[in-house]
């Protein structure tokens, strides 16, 4: 049984009902799973004034732990098309594992969300990859597999390099059933990829 870490940051709580939605997916397809958040690096008072999403039941996630997981799932909001400060400010304390090579070979995926359709998904998502890609990791997509992504009926998220959502301008719009199930859908794929080269 491989082990699969779902790693994200999340302000609002869109990010967090995304990497549940992974981890139920890695878990059904045979996978250990813990779902952590990186540490937010606003300060509380800050933070409570643009009513961040404070009470996540997440633990925190150290930099030692990754290397204790065969996948590791990374999740957060975009930034003007790129990944979030918070998760920048913690990947790039990854630079002892990747001396040591201590990701190197471990499954890779990104998820994300931003505030409208064309919000910056895609890049995020690559942002996300070329952090895995340095690490040396195996990198899995959201393939076609889930055809929901392709729906044009309504707005949806998804991408060929991840699960994404949409939160709307104000941030209302929670993940649809059909976000969740391409979150899912990933989260199987990784540890389906996963349990292949480890389990």
């Amino acid at each position: 049984m491989s082990k699969v870490l779902v790693l994200y940051y999340s302000t609002y709580g869109h990010i967090e009902a995304m990497a549940e939605a992974i981890a139920a997916g890695a878990r059904g397809a045979g996978a250990q799973v813990d779902v952590k958040r990186v540490p937010e690096t606003a300060p509380e008072d800050v933070a409570k004034a643009a009513h961040f999403k404070l009470d996540q039941a997440a633990p925190v996630a150290t930099i030692a732990d990754l290397e204790n997981y065969d996948a590791i799932v990374v999740g957060t909001g975009t930034r003007f098309g790129r990944i979030s400060s918070q998760m920048a400010a913690f990947l790039d304390q990854a630079g002892g594992l990747w001396a040591r090579g201590a990701l190197n070979g471990k499954v890779g995926a990104a998820f994300t969300s931003s505030a409208t359709q064309h919000g910056g998904q895609e890049t995020t998502l690559f942002s996300i990859i070329t952090n895995l890609l340095h690490f040396g990791m195996t990198v899995v997509g959201l393939d076609y597999g889930h055809a929901g992504q392709m729906g044009h009926e309504t707005v949806v998220g998804g991408a060929p390099y991840g699960a994404t959502t949409i939160a709307g301008g104000d941030g209302s719009r929670q993940p649809s059933e059909t976000e969740l199930e391409g979150a899912r859908y990933l989260g199987a794929r990784v540890a389906n990829t996963a349990n292949k080269l480890f389990g």
